[in-house]
Protein backbone atom coordinates (compact mmCIF):
# COMPACT_ATOMS: atom_id res chain seq x y z
CA UNK A 1 0.00 0.00 0.00
CA UNK A 2 1.04 3.17 -1.26
CA UNK A 3 -0.19 6.01 0.83
CA UNK A 4 -0.10 9.73 -0.38
CA UNK A 5 -1.28 12.70 1.32
CA UNK A 6 -2.54 15.36 -0.64
CA UNK A 7 -3.27 17.71 1.76
CA UNK A 8 -4.16 17.45 5.89
CA UNK A 9 -7.24 15.85 5.48
CA UNK A 10 -7.45 13.92 2.18
CA UNK A 11 -4.90 11.22 1.16
CA UNK A 12 -5.05 8.91 -1.59
CA UNK A 13 -3.88 4.81 -2.62
CA UNK A 14 -3.50 2.28 -5.21
CA UNK A 15 -6.55 -0.62 -4.96
CA UNK A 16 -6.11 -1.67 -0.67
CA UNK A 17 -7.00 -5.11 0.84
CA UNK A 18 -8.79 -6.07 3.54
CA UNK A 19 -5.30 -6.79 5.22
CA UNK A 20 -4.95 -3.21 4.41
CA UNK A 21 -7.65 -1.68 6.83
CA UNK A 22 -5.86 -2.32 10.52
CA UNK A 23 -3.11 -0.31 9.44
CA UNK A 24 -5.08 2.28 7.41
CA UNK A 25 -7.08 2.95 11.00
CA UNK A 26 -3.74 2.60 12.98
CA UNK A 27 -2.12 5.15 10.25
CA UNK A 28 -5.39 7.35 11.94
CA UNK A 29 -8.01 7.49 8.89
CA UNK A 30 -11.18 7.90 10.09
CA UNK A 31 -12.34 7.18 6.44
CA UNK A 32 -12.64 5.66 3.66
CA UNK A 33 -13.82 6.42 -0.15
CA UNK A 34 -13.80 3.66 -3.12
CA UNK A 35 -13.48 5.30 -6.39
CA UNK A 36 -13.10 2.25 -7.96
CA UNK A 37 -16.31 0.69 -9.70
CA UNK A 38 -16.09 -3.28 -8.99
CA UNK A 39 -15.24 -5.52 -11.77
CA UNK A 40 -13.02 -3.07 -13.02
CA UNK A 41 -10.15 -6.26 -12.89
CA UNK A 42 -10.24 -9.67 -11.97
CA UNK A 43 -7.68 -9.32 -9.30
CA UNK A 44 -9.61 -6.34 -7.50
CA UNK A 45 -11.47 -6.66 -3.76
CA UNK A 46 -15.03 -6.19 -3.80
CA UNK A 47 -15.90 -3.13 -2.34
CA UNK A 48 -18.65 -5.17 -0.25
CA UNK A 49 -15.42 -7.18 1.45
CA UNK A 50 -13.81 -4.23 2.15
CA UNK A 51 -16.81 -2.06 3.40
CA UNK A 52 -17.74 -5.13 5.86
CA UNK A 53 -14.24 -4.87 7.83
CA UNK A 54 -13.82 -1.25 7.52
CA UNK A 55 -17.27 -0.87 9.32
CA UNK A 56 -15.85 -3.47 11.71
CA UNK A 57 -13.13 -1.71 12.51
CA UNK A 58 -15.26 1.50 12.67
CA UNK A 59 -14.13 3.62 10.24
CA UNK A 60 -16.62 5.29 7.63
CA UNK A 61 -16.49 4.04 3.88
CA UNK A 62 -18.62 4.71 0.78
CA UNK A 63 -18.34 3.89 -2.51
CA UNK A 64 -18.32 6.85 -5.68
CA UNK A 65 -17.17 5.28 -8.41
CA UNK A 66 -15.00 6.67 -11.13
CA UNK A 67 -15.17 4.59 -14.64
CA UNK A 68 -14.33 5.02 -17.98
CA UNK A 69 -16.25 8.37 -18.42
CA UNK A 70 -14.10 9.71 -16.26
CA UNK A 71 -15.09 12.16 -13.61
CA UNK A 72 -18.93 13.30 -14.24
CA UNK A 73 -20.51 15.50 -12.06
CA UNK A 74 -22.74 12.91 -10.34
CA UNK A 75 -19.22 11.59 -8.81
CA UNK A 76 -18.39 15.39 -8.32
CA UNK A 77 -21.33 15.80 -5.74
CA UNK A 78 -20.72 11.98 -4.72
CA UNK A 79 -17.53 13.10 -3.20
CA UNK A 80 -18.30 16.63 -1.95
CA UNK A 81 -21.20 14.34 0.19
CA UNK A 82 -18.52 12.55 1.43
CA UNK A 83 -16.36 15.00 2.29
CA UNK A 84 -19.27 17.01 4.11
CA UNK A 85 -20.49 14.24 5.67
CA UNK A 86 -17.58 11.81 6.87
CA UNK A 87 -14.58 12.19 9.71
CA UNK A 88 -11.22 13.01 8.49
CA UNK A 89 -8.50 11.99 7.56
CA UNK A 90 -9.89 10.41 4.91
CA UNK A 91 -8.17 8.36 2.84
CA UNK A 92 -9.27 7.79 -1.58
CA UNK A 93 -8.24 4.73 -3.30
CA UNK A 94 -8.72 3.72 -6.42
CA UNK A 95 -6.17 1.26 -9.01
CA UNK A 96 -3.54 3.50 -8.91
CA UNK A 97 -4.71 6.78 -6.70
CA UNK A 98 -4.87 8.71 -10.00
CA UNK A 99 -9.22 8.80 -9.95
CA UNK A 100 -8.62 9.56 -6.16
CA UNK A 101 -6.81 12.94 -6.75
CA UNK A 102 -8.53 13.51 -9.77
CA UNK A 103 -11.77 14.14 -8.33
CA UNK A 104 -10.57 15.59 -5.20
CA UNK A 105 -9.46 18.63 -7.20
CA UNK A 106 -12.53 18.67 -8.92
CA UNK A 107 -14.37 19.69 -5.28
CA UNK A 108 -12.53 22.14 -4.61
CA UNK A 109 -14.88 24.65 -6.69
CA UNK A 110 -17.67 23.37 -5.10
CA UNK A 111 -16.71 23.35 -1.64
CA UNK A 112 -14.33 26.44 -1.95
Amino acid sequence: MDIRPIDDEYSVSGQITVEDLDQIKALGFKSIVCHRPDGESPDQTSFGIIEARAKELGLEITQVPVGPMGVTEEAVQGMVDALDEFPRPMLGYCRSGARSTAIYQKTHHIRG
